[in-house]
């Protein structure tokens, strides 16, 4: 495999790490999170304006044509500076699946204005008791005439708060647990009947529960064919656990690298702890894992990117891996920074705790042990 990235992949490399180093200081970021929105509007805007919401959507959907790869790019540096804007549950999550499946109606109204940075999405799938399982949905979509009627729960909808449109996953036939008879409806987040309890998550980024009490939307709102949504639901969120494990990724690498650097400086017994042997062995782990993470990565995108027959195997590893590294260097950084590891002032609490959520969201590794071993 060539893992060599192209010219045009290159500068996306370079213009992403550059608005981190000039424009996403340490402060700047804190100041994003007591605001009302939780992450910069102008952020935003600059987002659009270079290009970056469009850059996985296909050309005839008014993006870029980009690749997973280019989605992965992006997202590793922006796990190197705990970016908060919610790219992965606008454009990853939600503007892919109606890339994906929307009618040429809903990616003409809705993707062009997300390219544009005037609107933003959110995907609400999973319910209280569902954990990881895609097709456990309670959630009810009834048809009555032209329309359909909403009525259920749902609970950590990523940027609920901020959305304009969310994609709800519904049951319109079977069984609760039954893979087929889920259907997915683009609903306004202004409609009647939708309600929300937004709130703060532990990685400061922002969500809601959200409950619908007989919502009516037009047959128009459906996304792809009725009764046949889980599968690219399913698709959605291997794209996204592919985009949040490269953003693990970068976080890993800040991580243990800053932690290399304070133990050349923290002194105990007169001596830079950086020098103790066993605490050399313990930074060499944690670069191990983490390079371990970043291969198995790449192969998985790659994987991805060219249809493999087990590429939802190679994820499901990856995703394994990522939860189970992020554990051990988040706790390493941590103990040997010491109790300042774990204050607000310093980054590395930060870090630890986002590399905490991403090991949960789309599935735990003893989830995806499970769907490996099944695959």
């Amino acid at each position: 495999m060539d893992f060599t990235f192209n010219d045009e992949q290159t500068l996306i490399q370079g213009q992403v790490e550059q608005f981190i180093q000039r424009d996403y200081g340490w402060e700047t970021r804190q100041s994003f999170i007591s605001s009302d929105l939780g992450f910069g509007s102008d952020n935003w805007k600059t987002f659009a304006e270079l290009g970056w919401l469009g850059i996985s959507l296909s050309e005839d959907s008014g993006g870029f044509g980009g690749s997973a790869i280019d989605t992965m790019i992006v997202m590793e540096e922006f796990g190197k500076g705990l970016v908060l804007e919610p790219f992965l549950e606008t454009v990853v999550l939600c503007a892919g699946l109606i890339d994906d499946a929307g009618s040429p109606e809903q990616k003409k109204d809705l993707l062009s204005e997300v390219v544009e940075g005037s609107m933003q999405l959110a995907l609400a799938y999973a319910e209280p008791q569902s954990r990881f399982n895609l097709s456990d949905v309670m959630t009810e979509a009834k048809q009555d005439g032209d329309n359909f009627v909403l009525n259920g729960f749902k609970s950590v909808v990523m940027n609920g708060p901020n959305a304009d449109q969310i994609i709800i996953s519904t049951r319109t036939s079977g069984d609760q647990r039954d893979k087929q008879g889920i259907s997915l409806f683009v609903v306004d987040s202004n409609s009647t009947g939708l309600s929300f309890r937004d709130y703060q998550t532990v990685d400061n980024r922002r969500a809601s529960e959200i409950t619908l009490e007989s919502v009516i939307v037009p047959a128009s709102a459906l996304i792809g064919e009725l009764n046949q949504g889980l599968q690219y639901l399913e698709s959605s969120i291997d794209r996204a656990i592919l985009a949040i494990s490269a953003e693990a990724v970068g976080a890993m690498e800040v991580l243990y690298k800053t932690t290399v650097e304070y133990t050349k400086t923290r002194e105990q017994f007169g001596t830079a702890i950086g020098k103790f042997q066993v605490l050399q062995h313990r930074m060499v782990d944690m670069f191990m894992e983490y390079e371990q993470c970043k291969s198995l990565l790449y192969m998985a995108t790659m994987k991805h990117d060219e249809s493999s027959p087990d590429a939802r195997k190679s994820i499901s590893g990856l995703k394994y891996q990522v939860g189970n590294a992020s554990k051990f260097i988040g706790q390493q950084a941590v103990q040997l920074h010491g109790g300042m590891g774990v204050t607000d002032e310093l980054n590395v609490g930060h870090y630890f705790k986002r590399l905490t959520t991403i090991g949960t969201i789309f599935g735990n590794s003893d989830h995806h042990l499970k769907q490996y071993t099944a695959l």
